[in-house]
């Protein structure tokens, strides 16, 4: 079975592609490498004893995907390319519909046309926007969402949702994670940013190391027990495998489905904080400034329905997640090379 991954070369995809190639999967990886690194590759062999084969190349480009179809047979896809940043979409919005919409739009075309109709969708917690309950289920209401990163992965559902209604050869399932924080245990891969860390755990991480002074926590005056926002922070290798149950069961399912990947349980960003220094033994200063423009109090999932449909469900524990990513931070302290 060959399994394309778009976005593959990144910090989910890599890890979904190590699962998938342990459990004899072929993996093909399409990737730009705007977030990402070709050394990859070469980690995900030394992990797995087998390597994906990685096409450079960009969903915004509808001649490079049909392409790469035209030469590889795929069975079926696994749709992480996009943009990714909370805080960097609200102040540039276009980017983000431009790459997100246009190009899953360009990848369901050239899928179309060359008959290949099986589709995981990376989806995210932010389509529920500011939640009015707590824990979300799938059949929380969503629309209320605070940024345009959300916007992008909730106009994405509504497009595949119609892409099943209009034709009922497509089996799509959608996963809307919430937190994924860790690394692979061996701290050959991990979340490797090339840039100012957009997401918590990298930024503790480079602080732990010294390569960042300090963390800006941002905001102690939400409505949480300790005024920081609260999360629900999974395990990105407990993400992978939630990935495969999916695969696994898409043709099974009934034509468009929707799941929740999440442990079930939120810790504030202070936990996160102590939690980690008590782990690894290591002080992170910090301080505390302004709410961040597109942020919410708190969210954490209800996973019941990947559980009871998917036969899935978080294994790994918050003090697993900060081992593996201060082990990977270590073993690589200046990013995968």
């Amino acid at each position: 079975m060959n399994i394309l991954l778009t976005g593959g070369a990144g910090y989910i995809g890599s890890h979904i592609a190590v699962e998938l190639l342990l459990k004899g999967y072929n993996v093909f990886l399409f990737d730009n490498l705007s977030n990402s690194k070709e050394i990859v590759v070469e980690k995900i062999h030394q992990i797995t004893g087998r390597k994906p084969f990685l096409y450079k190349g960009d969903l915004l480009s509808f001649d490079e995907l049909k392409s790469f179809f035209s030469n590889y047979h795929i069975d079926q896809v696994i749709h992480l390319g996009a943009l990714k940043s909370v805080g960097e979409s609200v102040g540039k919005p276009i980017k983000y519909y431009l790459n997100n919409i246009t190009g899953t739009l360009n990848l369901v075309k050239v899928m179309d046309y060359f008959g290949i109709r099986d589709l995981i969708f990376s989806s995210s917690a932010t389509v529920y926007g500011n939640p009015r309950m707590l824990p979300l289920t799938e059949s929380s209401p969503t629309g209320e969402v605070q940024n345009p990163y959300g916007y992008t992965k909730l106009m994405v559902e509504h497009i595949l949702e119609d892409l099943c209604r209009s034709n009922s050869e497509w089996n799509i399932t959608s996963l809307r994670y919430f937190n994924p924080v860790g690394a692979h245990p061996s701290g050959l891969i991990g979340e490797d940013p090339q840039d100012i860390p957009n997401n918590i755990l990298p930024y503790i991480t480079q602080v732990a190391i010294g390569k960042r002074e300090q963390l800006f926590v941002f905001g102690d005056d939400y409505n949480t027990k300790d005024g920081t926002g609260v999360r629900d922070y999974i395990h990105v290798q407990d993400l992978a495998l939630g990935h495969i149950a999916a695969l696994k069961r898409i043709k099974e399912q009934n034509k468009y489905k929707i799941y929740n990947l999440g442990t079930g349980r939120g810790y504030s960003v202070l936990d996160l904080i102590h939690t980690f220094e008590k782990i690894n033994r290591i002080s992170i200063p910090y301080i505390i400034t302004d709410r961040r423009e597109g942020d919410i109090a708190e969210c954490w999932s209800s996973p019941a329905l990947a559980q009871q449909e998917l036969g899935w469900r978080a294994c790994k524990t918050l003090d697993e997640m900060l081992k593996d990513a201060w082990n990977f931070q270590v073993k690589n302290p200046n990013g995968m090379k």
